[in-house]
């Protein structure tokens, strides 16, 4: 009772919304990885520059994403499509082998409503190999790591996709924060290209 008076505390800044979900949480899983992941989930609100139904309308959007493009026939086997929303600024990356292919996800992806903007880096190529995705992940990492240390960005306000060693930065960030941020991710190693897809605060 103690640990969910103090999530209630935690997040009673926020909205009825957030609660809400916090404590479907906890109700349906019964146990203490559901409270600790509500409570993360409430820091990450606490400090992030998006309004509460933003943040959870990003994670929703990024799954029903998945879902239309995986659940369309002919699609499944050919592709490696990722989608990561920010602030209703939509990534998209990845590839396909064909530009038709590429075509028929962007026009699944238009349907949403919540999406404000799509950023289109899907490339014409085939599927990138496990061992290629493992040395991203590790990328980006790297990159995340480096965020933390060198710039005063907090971790969770800056989302980091690598592909193929390219690096997308995405966030709600300040002209100079964004700058630190781009110059912080090209001194890792394995970093290729680094591309800003920021919305800036002013």
């Amino acid at each position: 009772m103690t640990i969910m008076r103090n999530l209630t505390s935690e997040i009673s800044k926020h909205s009825f919304r957030t609660v809400a979900l916090a404590i479907i949480a906890v109700t349906q899983l019964g146990c203490a990885v559901a409270v600790t992941a509500a409570a993360v989930t409430a820091v990450d609100i606490a400090t992030d520059r998006r309004t509460t139904g933003n943040y959870v309308d990003d994670n929703a959007v990024e799954l029903k994403i998945r879902r239309a493009v995986y659940s369309t026939p002919g699609l499944r086997r050919q592709i490696h499509i990722s989608a990561t929303s920010m602030n209703g600024i939509v990534l998209l990356s990845g590839e396909t082998p064909t530009p038709v292919l590429r075509d028929r996800i962007v026009q699944h992806v238009q349907k949403f409503p919540e999406i404000r903007q799509i950023v289109n880096e899907i490339r014409i190529a085939g599927k990138t190999s496990w061992p290629s995705r493992a040395n991203d992940a590790w990328i980006t990492t790297k990159v995340k790591t480096r965020l933390i240390r060198r710039t005063k960005i907090k971790a969770n306000r800056v989302k980091v996709v690598t592909e193929q060693g390219n690096v997308y930065l995405m966030g709600i960030v300040s002209r100079a924060e964004g700058e630190a941020a781009a110059d912080a991710a090209r001194t890792v190693k394995g970093v290729s290209r680094v591309v800003k897809v920021f919305e800036y605060t002013g």
